[in-house]
């Protein structure tokens, strides 16, 4: 393949666009890989289609190479089915729905499990049919509300998403570790630096559930790391340590005190201390029982319900891990007081709640026998020694607390958690039998009884993967992309006119017929300083400049990452770039 910039459509940017926040963004914009069409939508011009074209080879590769099938179903899909699953309420405002014009409703698919599960149904019917696996490269749409950071966080994407169908869990375990080292050898043939963590099952259910982080500090997604022990775990999955129970009749009675203008833990803290209640002045955040008032709406519901987090006052609540735990409820921060007078704001207790009917979740910290210093429902008033287990019984506990660097490791005695940031670029789901039950997928087992098969879910963002690449290989100048994704191998710089332009194309001309990718750069009304910033800009990763010294028989090659720069002839470059492309081609398979 020979591409012109001539005739290209391509167009690079000197200044970085106004509303491009991220590095890749602003890359893929100014180097002419993408161009916006719609909040959250983008078109991708050849360059950009080429490098999507690549990856989802990867990919592709990968999956038929552990026996997976592709199919591909429709992106518009009736609703029904998704009624019949639970997930047109679950997903709420993040699917995009509409009708047709005889009133039938549709939505613009987010995944596709539903399909495939009533696929198996329609066509499979006998044990001898499994496993399968079925996958597809898919146009995928969910309604962001704030989409940002270009392909990061788009409405429309790229994904594939593949589900396998086993008739026991043994099977699915043995899909789900197939799935997962496929995983591991494609980010690892896109030059991704990236971690397996453990995570959330979200929207699709299910029991294990691991996704695929890209480090980066621009990442949405926060995960953990132990300095001891391989643990690493989205924050919204660490699981916390508990104390050790105790005897909740061993505590001393609750005390009420006026503690009048301390809505805060440090004003709480501080008068605690100055006042000595409790007989104590060493009262610290950890000792307080903080009780936060969050709006909780399920499925369908007309109206939201208060709900109580109670957790030790040195903490405060992630919304995002609270959401997790509650999943597919909607949660917000509390707002409806003047509905609620009985919810002393400021100096809340869980000794009332269960009178009230209010829910409480509390923190794993927070455990039989616990004795705390917490609100006493009326104002200006707290109460010490309210013990869990005696003055209240909490309805069940959350992991809502933000998770800080230096937390225990949930594996081991001896490591700390440490604070990172990454891009999801896969994630992986047993799924169990949720959409087989939903739909009653059954067939006939080995012993002449229905089976009903259990089914996996591995999905791959292959246009947020181009965006994650950036994000890591990339410089001041511009792109520095791996040669497993370039959307060229060779990028020609035509330093010159007339014979310089002639050996280049002729050169060209030749590595293309030899089965290279090959761009050159063939324009005549741009300076060759502007040729060589477009070309680090781009970031093919090796450029041929064809320059002053063709007369001598020599051109320069530069190595776009490392910026190694040599004198070669020309007499055997071809050879040799060739044979260099195919050593790598070779490594990446």
């Amino acid at each position: 393949m020979l591409l012109r910039m001539s005739t290209l459509l391509l167009r690079t940017l000197r200044e970085d666009p106004a509303d491009a926040e991220v590095p890749s963004h602003r890359l893929l914009l100014r180097a002419g890989y993408i161009r916006r069409a719609a909040p959250g939508g983008y078109t991708w011009l050849p360059l950009g289609k080429l490098v999507l074209d690549r990856i989802t080879d990867v990919v592709r590769g990968e999956l038929f190479a552990i026996g997976d099938q592709e199919v591909h179903f429709p992106a518009l899909l009736p609703a029904d089915p998704y009624r019949t699953s639970g997930r047109w309420a679950e997903y709420g405002d993040d699917i995009f729905t509409l009708a047709d014009r005889r009133g039938a409703e549709h939505l613009l698919a987010p995944t596709h499990e539903e399909m495939a599960a009533l696929l198996v149904k329609d066509l499979f019917t006998s044990y001898r049919d499994f496993p399968v696996t079925l996958f597809q490269v898919q146009t995928k749409f969910r309604d962001e509300a704030r989409p940002r950071a270009g392909l990061l966080r788009g409405r429309e994407f790229l994904m594939k998403d593949a589900y396998s169908f086993d008739l026991d869990d043994a099977g699915l375990r043995d899909a789900y570790a197939r799935h997962r080292a496929a995983y591991r050898r494609i980010f690892d043939r896109l030059g991704l630096d990236y971690t397996v963590v453990h995570a959330m099952s979200g929207a699709m259910g299910g029991s294990a559930s691991e996704e695929f982080l890209a480090a980066t500090p621009v990442g949405e997604d926060t995960y953990v790391g132990c300095t001891a022990c391989d643990y690493a775990a989205n924050t919204e999955a660490v699981v916390t340590r508990a104390p050790a129970t105790g005897d909740p009749g061993a505590q001393p009675a609750v005390e009420v005190h006026d503690t009048p203008e301390t809505p805060t833990i440090a004003s709480l803290v501080e008068l605690a201390n100055t006042r000595r209640l409790g007989g104590r002045n060493d009262w610290i955040a950890a000792d307080t029982l903080k009780n936060v008032v969050l709006s909780v709406r399920q499925p369908g519901a007309d109206r939201s319900e208060p709900l109580v987090i109670g957790l030790p006052g040195d903490r405060e609540v992630d919304l995002k891990r609270v959401g997790a735990a509650l999943h597919p409820a909607q949660v917000a921060v509390f707002e409806e007081w003047a509905d609620h007078p009985e919810l002393v704001r400021g100096y809340i207790g869980p000794q009332l709640l269960d009178k009230l009917g209010i829910r409480l979740l509390v923190d794993p910290r927070v455990v039989t026998g616990s004795a705390w210093l917490t609100g006493a429902n009326e104002p200006g008033r707290h109460a010490t020694d309210v013990v869990c287990g005696r003055d209240f019984t909490p309805d069940g506990t959350i992991e809502a607390a933000e998770v800080r660097a230096g937390d225990p490791c949930p594996d081991c005695d001896a490591g700390e958690l440490t604070i990172r940031r990454g891009i999801e670029i896969g994630h992986i789901f047993q799924l169990g039998r949720r959409f087989t039950d939903a739909f009653a997928v059954d067939v006939l087992g080995p012993a002449g009884k229905p089976v009903r098969p259990t089914m996996g879910c591995y999905g791959i963002g292959v246009s947020r993967a181009v965006a994650a690449i950036a994000e890591q290989h990339h410089d001041d100048r511009g792109l520095v992309w791996p040669a497993a994704i370039a959307p060229c191998d060779v990028h020609l710089v035509v330093a010159g006119k007339g014979p310089q332009l002639d050996a280049a194309l002729a050169l060209g001309e030749r590595l293309a017929a030899a089965g290279l990718r090959v761009l050159v750069d063939d324009r005549t009304h741009v300076s060759a300083g502007v040729k060589f910033t477009d070309a680090e800009l781009i970031g093919i990763p090796r450029a041929v400049v064809v320059g002053r010294r063709l007369a001598d028989g020599y051109v320069e090659l530069r190595e776009r990452a490392g910026d190694g720069r040599t004198e070669l002839p020309l007499e055997g470059l071809v050879e040799q770039l060739v044979h260099e492309v195919r050593q790598e081609r070779g490594s990446l398979v």
